[in-house]
């Protein structure tokens, strides 16, 4: 990359570092490509983009962006996810990749908002059901108290006919 290749990649990342819901440094050391074209495919399926950067042009990249310090970030190799959508899928993803390749890539920090983020709590964070199972969880909670009061009204209205059904039969014999 030239100079001006160099200067329109800063600039570009950076705005997208701005536009993302979570960001999230890694150290992809250990990784082969093919595990990395895997690890990027796995990422992109899950909303997220996984790019590969020198620290030096990622320094750059993030020094005009309020953030909180980072700049253990920028020692060794580093890869960031920039998650659009979801914050948690690509970090669940991370997870699961890394304990099936002993243990990478390794999660340096994140940011999620204005927060940084330690290891340890992105390791929680993965481990939270993702927002299609918190909302069918939701969905579930609020469905079995509207099956108990249907259910309860049906009972309801069965009896209240078994008295009309009663009445009748009642005034039959009396008329």
């Amino acid at each position: 990359m030239n100079r001006t290749e160099k200067q329109h990649f800063v600039e570009g990342f950076g705005q997208r570092v701005r536009d993302a819901s979570a960001v999230y440094f890694t150290d992809f050391s250990g990784l082969d490509v093919k595990e990395i074209t895997d690890l990027r495919r796995q990422i992109r399926n899950s909303g997220a983009e996984y790019v590969v950067v020198k620290n030096r042009l990622l320094k750059l990249a993030v020094k005009d962006i309020d953030l909180p310090d980072i700049s253990p970030v920028f020692s060794g190799p580093t890869a960031v996810i920039l998650a659009a959508d979801g914050e948690i899928e690509p970090a669940k993803v991370v997870s699961e990749f890394s304990e099936e390749h002993q243990d990478r890539p390794v999660f340096k920090l994140g940011i999620l908002g204005n927060d940084v983020l330690s290891v340890e709590e992105i390791a929680r964070l993965a481990k939270l059901p993702s927002k299609d199972d918190l909302l069918a969880q939701a969905v579930g909670a609020m469905e079995t108290p509207l099956i108990a009061l249907a259910g309860a009204f049906e009972a309801k209205l069965q009896e209240m006919s078994g008295l009309l059904e009663a009445l009748g039969a009642k005034q039959e014999d009396e008329g």
